[in-house]
Formats: C-alpha cells, structure tokens, sequence
C-alpha cells in the first residue's frame, strides 16, 4: 500500500546528515528529492523513495541510545546491533518513534500466537524487552510495544515486524556481566530465556 511521502526541510535533513549523495532510491544510488516549497528561511522537499536505512547509535557505560532510519525494521536493526556491539544481554527500555507496516499480537491459550496487521503509519509511543542469543549463537530480540494510530487507537501486544516511517529511538541497557539464551520450549512458539 502506497502511504503519504513524509516531506521535511532541507535544513533539518542536512543537520541529520542525511545529504542527496547518501541517499538509496529505487532509481539508481541516489534518492529522488524535489523541492515542493519555499519559504524564506526553509526549503520544504519531498523525497519519494523513504528509505535511507542508517541506523546510527551512541553509547554512554551500558547505556546505548539507537537511532533507526525509514525503511529500517526494528528486529533485524537491533539484531545488527547487537552483533556489532557483540552484547549477549541487553533490556529495552523504551522506544517512540512512527513506523509502518507493522504487526503485532498476542500468544494464545494454547501457546501460538495470534498475529494482527497495523499496515498504516502509527505513533510509537512504547517499545520493551530485551535482546539475547539463541543456542546458535544468533541475536535474539523479544520485543512488545504500543501505538496510537492517527485516531489515536490504541494497539498493543508483542511486536513482530516495524518498518520505521520516520523515526525510531530506542533506548537499550547492555548487561555487559551476563550472557541470556533463548531455548525452545515444548508446544509453544515462545523460546524461553535461561541465564548462564
């Protein structure tokens, strides 16, 4: 489904070091932007294909504050992170942004999730859980979360895709002395947690 192109000025894309040659596009290596506005301090722009895919993050002692891109989805970007960073245990704490095609849900009586799509662009308003790592050694992330949507509805549960629309900011705490795996468990879609 094609959504309403975020536009933005210049000037604050160009603060966030987002420039015209950094830029993916669906043509070519370079994003498609078009003036659409002048005002006498701003140059409003419109960029077609919303996809600069730079996650970028900063850290302070355990503390590591990650900033998600358009066209980036939350799992598979803290995933990354937490294989660059190489942390086998870390909480989310928090997480606000606006995203799109998302889907969440909840685990039923009988131990399967029930999924439900929110495919419109919503307001993150809370994300929480925690990456570990499987018995394999993969990046692990259990995350749940909530949206308003532009009705301000409320929809929430466990999160199991977001593509970020504007932005994400997420916050993490690294456990730098522990080490968590996720290990399946009978009849049940959920993979437990054990601490080493």
């Amino acid at each position: 489904m094609n959504y309403p192109t975020p536009t933005f000025p210049l000037e604050i894309l160009t603060r966030l070091g987002l420039r015209k040659g950094s830029l993916k596009a669906s043509t070519g290596n370079y994003i498609f932007k078009r003036q659409i506005q002048r005002k006498p301090r701003l140059r409003f722009i419109e960029i077609n294909e919303w996809d600069t895919k730079y996650m970028d993050h900063t850290r302070s002692g355990s503390d590591i504050l990650v900033r998600l891109d358009p066209g980036e989805e939350i799992h598979a970007s803290l995933r990354e992170l937490a294989d660059d960073l190489g942390f086998d245990a870390a909480a989310i704490t928090s997480g606000i942004g606006r995203t799109r095609d998302n889907q969440y849900g909840y685990m039923d009586a009988e131990g399967v999730y029930q999924r439900r799509p929110l495919d419109a662009p919503s307001e993150l308003v809370s994300l929480s859980g925690n990456i570990a790592r499987t018995e394999k050694g993969d990046a692990f992330t259990h995350i749940h979360c909530c949206w308003s949507d532009d009705d301000n509805n409320v929809h929430a549960g466990h999160l199991f895709q977001a593509t970020v629309h504007v932005v994400a900011e997420i916050h993490i705490r690294v456990m730098d002395r522990a080490t968590m795996t996720r290990c399946p468990l009978a009849d049940l879609e959920l993979l437990g947690l054990e601490f080493d």
